[in-house]
Order: structure tokens, then C-alpha cells, then sequence
């Protein structure tokens, strides 16, 4: 036996969905996205702002970490080689659960020096890192 389909005269109606928009609609969406997409990927250049200078409060449960123009770690002062940072971060950690690493770096220190020296950081599983800067 053939497939019957209705014929106009018959009168019945199709309940068939019509997918042909919905298919229209996503494939601008995803053209869209194509467009879109490489545009939130790149860098966004921004001048950061400049801030006052403010009187920390005094604590005595404070190190402070210093990042030098050559891209050398001091811990309280004296130099410490990047290796053995995180180590030195952790005995301190050990010593005083409650301190508070201060970060001061150079400004002429090169930024994968300061990044290295924070994810050591937080590799020895400091909680409190602040940022020292000076008013200009």
C-alpha cells in the first residue's frame, strides 16, 4: 500500500511543526557568536588609576615582601632566591597563622617577576596579601 498524503480538496490540516525559522534564528545566533567572539578575546589596554597614600594600621603580625627592579624577592629584607620563596612563605605561615604579607614591588620590576612572587604566594597558602604602594 503507497503513503497517502492529503490533498487540498480534502481539507485536512498539517500539525507538522515548521522548523525552517527556528533553524534561520540559529544560525544568525551562531554567526553572531562567530563575530563576536574573537573581539572579547583581546587585550584592553588601561591606564591604572594612582591612589592616596594611607597609613596602614599597625599590626604585629606583618612581613613585608619586596620585589626589586632586577626581579629579586626580599622577604623582610633580606634577599631570598624564587625557588625557595614558597618554602620561606610557608614556615612563616607555620610560625604565625595570623600574618599579613605586604607586597612591595618596584616600579621598574618586570610584571612576570611580581606574578611569579604572588603565585608562590598563594601556593604557601597565604590568606592576607596586601599591596604597599606610595602617593606620587
Amino acid at each position: 500500500m503507497a503513503m497517502q498524503f492529503p490533498s487540498e480538496d480534502e481539507g485536512g490540516e498539517m500539525s507538522d511543526i515548521n522548523v525552517t525559522p527556528l533553524v534561520d534564528v540559529m544560525l544568525v545566533l551562531l554567526v553572531v557568536f562567530i563575530v563576536t567572539a574573537p573581539l572579547l578575546t583581546q587585550v584592553v589596554k588601561v591606564k591604572l588609576p594612582k591612589t592616596e597614600q594611607t597609613e596602614p594600621t599597625p599590626d604585629k603580625h606583618v612581613a613585608i615582601l619586596a620585589v626589586t627592579a632586577s626581579g629579586e624577592a626580599m622577604l623582610d629584607d633580606k634577599p631570598i632566591p624564587l625557588p625557595s620563596l614558597e618554602t620561606e612563605l610557608k614556615s612563616l605561615q607555620q610560625r604565625d597563622p595570623d600574618i599579613s604579607i605586604q607586597l612591595q614591588a618596584d616600579k621598574a620590576a618586570v610584571f612576570e617577576s611580581v606574578a611569579k612572587v604572588m603565585a608562590s604566594a598563594q601556593r604557601s597558602g597565604v590568606g592576607k596579601l596586601s599591596f604597599v604602594t606610595v602617593e606620587q
